[in-house]
């Protein structure tokens, strides 16, 4: 299988080895059709989807009809509560619904290896040793994102909760775990920095 050769970093921004990158996973045929796909299915699943309205039946009181049905010289009714009078029910207004909706794997799958191809092509998929940080500390956090020479960034590392806490309140950096990885965060933010050992699990799940 073909691979594409790339620098590994440390914190220092100093070179420490040489990765080989399936070409399957990070240099596959760019399909933009699945980025609008993906994103589509993510953001739709956000929706809270808690619009509601009150209909006729809802709306309290307008057991009784207001006046009898002939004789009046006035058009029928049968309850203030309905949708032509004041205070009375919406018609077709919203109910409580959920949006989201499930991509084929398939599907899923390209669309990511789409993304983090273009990431590759743009020169902007920058792979770390490790990030061991010896606190929970931002200010020390920011100082490798500067070392580094990044503003913007998705962050994808294992299961590493000081590098989780510390970038929590930097502004336009995001954490992820591998198997959080997704099509919205990696497009939303200028680089992917990715840890060597999550290059490895993220191209076995991707591989097949």
């Amino acid at each position: 299988m073909s691979s594409y050769s790339v620098t590994v970093h440390n914190t220092n921004n100093e070179t420490v080895a040489q990765l080989d990158l399936e070409e399957k996973v990070f240099g596959c045929e760019v399909k933009p059709h699945l980025f609008y796909e993906a994103v589509k299915m993510q953001l739709a699943s956000r929706r809270t989807g808690t619009a509601c309205a009150k209909n006729r039946v809802d709306v309290r009181g307008g057991g009784k009809k207001p006046w009898r049905q002939k004789g009046t010289g006035r058009a029928r009714v049968g309850s203030i509560r309905s949708p032509l009078w004041k205070g009375g029910g919406v018609t077709f207004g919203p109910s409580p619904r959920d949006h989201s909706y499930r991509l084929n794997k398939k599907v899923k799958k390209a669309a990511l290896r789409s993304a983090l191809s273009v990431k590759l092509q743009e020169n902007k998929l920058l792979i770390v040793d490790s990030f061991n940080l010896p606190e929970i500390k931002t200010k020390a956090f920011v100082a490798i994102l500067k070392d580094l020479a990044i503003d913007s960034a998705c962050i994808i590392d294992s299961d590493n909760s000081t590098l989780e806490k510390s970038a929590h309140n930097v502004p336009f950096v995001k954490v992820l775990r591998p198997e959080g990885v997704n099509v919205y965060d990696i497009l939303r933010y200028d680089k992917l920095v990715i840890t060597k050992a999550c290059v490895e699990t993220i191209t076995r799940s991707l591989s097949s």
